[in-house]
């Protein structure tokens, strides 16, 4: 019986993997688009270069090999959490700097807000699976940009961007990680598999 139950766990991973893995590639390109977009109406250069954003979680990580399952998840729902915070400011701002001019921008900026946070939610349904449920939120969000100009806000917002962009190559990566078999021997994935 033990076996059944430990064959229908895995079996279920796998399809939340496989499931998160589509998720993670939709949002991309929703995210990319949304990019453009956002360049495009705030009148900003696409290769405009963004300092590292104030509470914005970095995709990119130093030991992605050595990072177990759960670190993975872990790490892929604090950032999915933030952003989902993050976009709800840039969704206000948009509001109010634009209001109802801009309804283009607004809309995609929603529907990218309603996939992260769907994906936050595929995150812990994964580490319910793990038999570990997800930690609680932090109380505290990330800074407001609201101390910033104008200018700095729609760089700041660019650089969110950009980075949930990055967070959907990486958990796409994370994700194909989790279905592989656990190795016998200590078989880490080459330098080029880390993001």
């Amino acid at each position: 019986m033990a076996a059944a139950d430990s064959s229908s766990a895995a079996l279920r991973r796998r399809d939340l993997c496989s499931r998160g893995i589509r998720l993670a590639g939709k949002m991309r390109s929703d995210v990319v688009h949304l990019l453009d977009t956002y360049v495009e109406r705030q009148g900003l250069d696409a290769s405009a270069s963004v300092a590292v954003v104030e509470g914005v979680p970095a995709a990119a990580a130093e030991h992605w090999d050595e990072q177990t399952g759960t670190q993975r998840l872990l790490e892929n729902l604090a950032a999915y959490r933030a952003f989902r915070a993050l976009l709800a400011q840039m969704l206000e701002e948009q509001r109010e700097q634009l209001g109802e001019a801009d309804a283009a921008l607004g809309r995609a900026l929603a529907a990218v807000l309603l996939q992260v946070s769907a994906f936050a939610y595929h995150l812990e349904e994964l580490l319910r699976l793990e038999s570990r449920g997800p930690p609680s939120e932090e109380g505290a969000g990330p800074p407001s940009p609201s101390h910033l100009g104008l200018f700095e806000r729609k760089l700041w917002g660019l650089g969110v961007l950009r980075e949930l962009a990055q967070w959907a190559v990486r958990s796409a990566r994370d994700l194909r990680q989790l279905t592989k078999p656990s190795p016998g021997g200590s078989s880490a994935p080459s330098p080029a598999e880390s993001p």
